[in-house]
């Protein structure tokens, strides 16, 4: 039986979020998660974690999992608003500011926790994130409707006769048939939901998914990053077509703690296809940047 987390809800801006516990004991980590997926994505590096000596927690952003999801609208759907749920979550398991939290975050969780940090500084004392979503620009805009994730998401399919038949589904093609199958089990068991009429559908609507990619190309992170004072590890996947080394290395370098790593024959869904390389790297991080111990 793989790890099962504790999980909880609680309000904060307006909305209902879940937290998962995974247990475990020492320094805390807190994992935030892609667009479309949810705070349980994270099982199989948890395990290990928790397996390192880490106390680990995860979340479901608004629209996602079992939080809430909001009305479909530009406010509602900033990804300012992400950075203020992982904020959110942050204070509300009292970790805020805590010198040996390591927060972890995924393409837009990974953005998310750098928008978070810049506009509040001092909430995550160091970053790791794994090819955060980022655009060149100097500020919010409108959504762009015809963004070409966007336009995929409404397509999406969103019903299904069995969590077996979503899960034989999304193995057989791309993009998620390179994830583990622990991972990809990871996804669909908590990810769809039972509608009561013999259906289950996705827990995060493809038009939730459709307005948060619409967001993305606009969502302002890139102008805040020179804002961002913690060390920061950028990880990005050597094979990746989302966010490249050559690009991971642009927004490295407009980080002034900021440092570039590159997982080896691994794309996007780089910590689903490897677990065990994720966990290295985030265990080797948040090593060199803890402050050694006060001599007295």
């Amino acid at each position: 039986m793989s790890l099962q987390p504790t999980s909880h809800t609680f309000a904060a801006n307006g909305v209902t979020l879940a937290v998962h516990d995974w247990g475990g004991g020492g320094a805390p980590v807190l994992l935030a998660h892609p667009t479309g997926f949810h705070g349980r994505i994270w099982a199989p590096i948890a395990e290990r974690l928790v397996g390192h000596g880490r106390h680990v927690l995860s979340f479901d952003f608004r629209g996602h999992g079992d939080s809430s999801a909001p009305p479909l609208d530009e406010e509602n759907y900033s990804w300012h608003g992400f950075a203020d749920d992982a904020r959110a979550v942050t204070r509300h398991l009292g970790l805020a500011g805590n010198p040996h939290l390591l927060v972890c975050g995924h393409s837009k969780g990974g953005a998310a926790l750098l928008l978070g940090e810049a506009e509040s500084p001092g909430t995550y004392p160091r970053i790791w994130t794994y090819e955060p979503i980022l655009f060149p620009g100097e500020a919010p805009g409108r959504p762009d409707e015809e963004f070409g994730l966007a336009i995929s998401a409404r397509r999406r399919r969103n019903e299904w006769p069995s969590i077996e038949a979503a899960f034989d589904a999304y193995a057989s093609k791309p993009p998620l048939n390179v994830m583990r199958a622990d991972a990809l089990h990871a996804y669909v068991d908590y990810g769809l939901r039972d509608r009561g009429d013999g259906v289950f559908e996705l827990k995060c609507r493809p038009d939730v998914e459709a307005q948060i990619y619409s967001m993305a190309p606009n969502n302002g992170a890139w102008a805040r990053l020179p804002d961002v004072r913690v060390p920061v590890r950028i990880v990005c996947g050597e094979t990746s077509t989302d966010i490249s080394p050559v690009f991971g290395e642009r927004i490295a370098e407009r980080i002034p703690d900021g440092t570039l790593e590159v997982m080896v024959q691994r794309g996007h869904f780089g910590p689903q296809e490897d677990p065990d390389a994720a966990v290295a790297s985030m265990l080797k991080f948040a090593a060199s940047t803890e402050a050694p111990p006060t001599r007295v």
